[in-house]
């Protein structure tokens, strides 16, 4: 019994000096990547927002956006559903299954399983976007600006 107190003991402490160094590290963003040959540098929060409800399906040079997002329970997910789309994640798949249904779009967003796997997708399939935490964008990705704005900006709007 006193073995397993000591590792929950363990355990705990360990995750608290975990969360109190990624709270030291101030506050995180996400960001918006790209595959290398989308043209466009930036877009508008409101063109965001169009690109993850479906409403914008290619970017400015016609290429067909694919969108990734990332699994249900990731931190990317959560942010990028409550705070830019302001949706649960039950609203989201109704959302998506009713545009499917509605025939508006042949499938939803692709899901990744990690940031790793965003970043291999982004770097093959043209007019891929996807959004991982910004300090995890991976080597040859582009990030794209979002009203002209940078993930390490201090005014960039998805920074937590």
């Amino acid at each position: 019994m006193r073995r397993l107190i000591a590792a929950l003991l363990l355990c705990w402490s360990w995750s608290a000096l975990a969360n109190e160094a990624e709270e030291s590290q101030g506050p995180r963003s996400i960001a918006v990547i790209v595959n290398p040959q989308v043209t466009q540098d930036s877009v508008s929060e409101e063109q965001l927002r169009k690109i993850l409800v479906g409403e914008v399906r290619f970017w400015d040079d016609g290429t067909a956006i694919t969108l990734l997002i990332q699994a249900p329970v990731s931190w990317e997910r959560d942010m990028i559903l409550g705070e830019v789309m302001e949706m649960t994640e039950a609203q989201y798949r109704q959302f998506w299954i009713s545009k499917v249904f509605r025939t508006e779009v042949a499938s939803g967003p692709k899901v990744v399983l990690s940031n790793s796997m965003a970043g291999t997708l982004i770097s093959k399939i043209p007019g891929c976007v996807a959004f991982v935490e910004s300090r995890d964008v991976p080597d040859g990705a582009k990030v794209m600006k979002i009203n002209d704005l940078g993930p390490g900006d201090e005014n960039y709007p998805l920074r937590f």
